[in-house]
């Protein structure tokens, strides 16, 4: 009897513990910022390296973990040219603001995931950008072999602080927003 039990233990421990893991294709897979200041924006790009998704091996639409790494050397401003484009991309990549020489790679790594309706997962993860990790909730919408998320990223937290609205109030209008958006668009 304590055999049978002991079996019957391990087969539902490994059931429980199934999983696939899904590879993103970083050439199909999008990442797209914009970033505010008091007078506008700005937005581009910024690819991935590396991505898994891990979902349920019983029921493949159960999102249960994942992780993503992007190069920061590849940040690209889409909504301004020449000098301009050059000038802020390498304003971006500077000590003010990401500091890539230093920090070439932001992470994300998913640490607790609630499946909610219509494929929608509601994921707290740990953000890694300039070497400092912050907790981030946000809701990511998976169909099929795609996935889809926004957020909303308070750069402070992350020691970056130039021009921040916040911190350097009497900036007035040339101050920049504390959040930033990314748009997230995986193909796994």
């Amino acid at each position: 009897m304590k055999r049978i039990l002991t079996l019957l233990l391990i087969v539902l421990s490994t059931s429980l513990l199934a999983q696939t893991s899904k590879k993103i294709d970083i050439e199909k897979s999008t990442l797209e910022w914009k970033g505010y200041k008091i007078t506008g924006h700005h937005e581009g790009t910024i690819r991935f390296s590396d991505g898994v998704l891990i979902f349920n091996e019983s029921d493949k639409t159960k999102l249960i973990g994942g992780y993503f790494v992007v190069n920061m050397t590849t940040i690209v401003c889409t909504d301004l040219s020449t000098g301009a484009k050059e000038r802020l991309e390498r304003h971006l990549k500077d000590k003010d603001f990401f500091d890539v020489e230093n920090h070439q790679y932001a992470m994300l790594n998913f640490s607790q995931i609630k499946t909610n309706a219509n494929g929608t997962h509601t994921v707290v993860a740990d953000m890694e950008i300039k070497g400092i990790k912050q907790s981030i909730t946000f809701d990511i919408k998976v169909l099929e072999n795609n996935a889809s998320a926004t957020l909303v990223i308070d750069r402070t937290k992350h020691d970056i602080k130039f021009r921040s609205e916040s911190l350097f109030p009497e900036l007035a209008d040339k101050a920049i927003k504390d959040n930033f958006d990314i748009s997230v668009k995986l193909v796994f």
